[in-house]
């Protein structure tokens, strides 16, 4: 029994440590801009992580359909489970994304109503919103991939992300900085 849990949550633990280790790399690469953009994106942030229980819900109840429907031997099945709890969780995040894409200030609001800090919060939401969608889809086919019992794929895909935040921000702010230098702690634009 130990193998068996062991087989799919040992790996399915690297998981969100590489999703708070991306968060973590990015507001050290945010910072880098300033106290307004570092205050923008933690609003930003804030309805991430209010989208998470959500997509949370979606994919838990994935799971043991998936797991039953594999059990089964049914992979038509476990197919439409997976995919169909998907394309939920998508459209629900990615309708909250539409949303603040539209009026980020309906969010930003209730955080700060600091000029510059709302305008940095309304960049990032304006950019972000558009992936709440892809979020949401792949957090459902990873609980999904759970009750498959094939972690693997999504565990290298979230690594690939986390190779991506880190080396793709090295290289931006790298770059960055030799053509906008700080001035009181923020870069000139």
């Amino acid at each position: 029994m130990f193998g068996d849990i062991l087989k799919v949550g040992a790996l399915a633990a690297f998981s969100p440590l590489q999703t708070v280790l991306t968060v973590v790399i990015l507001t050290g690469l945010v910072a880098r801009f300033g106290t307004e953009a570092l205050a923008g994106y933690g609003i930003g942030a804030r309805l991430e992580f209010l989208l998470v229980p959500i997509t949370f819900a979606i994919g838990v109840a994935c799971l043991p359909l998936v797991g039953m429907a594999i059990g089964a031997g049914d992979i038509a099945r476990t197919r439409r489970v997976a995919w169909t709890g998907a394309a939920l969780s998508a459209l629900t995040t990615g309708s909250v994304g539409l949303m603040v894409v539209a009026f980020p200030d309906l969010w930003a609001e209730r955080f700060t109503s600091d000029p510059a800090v709302l305008d940095s919060a309304r960049s990032y939401l304006r950019w972000s919103g558009l992936g709440y969608g892809f979020f949401g889809f792949g957090m459902c086919l990873y609980f999904a991939s759970q009750g498959a019992g094939r972690v693997l794929g999504p565990v290298l895909a979230g690594t690939t992300r986390l190779i991506v935040v880190a080396l793709g921000g090295w290289w931006l702010v790298a770059g960055g900085s030799r053509r906008a230098p700080r001035r009181n702690g923020q870069c000139s634009r």
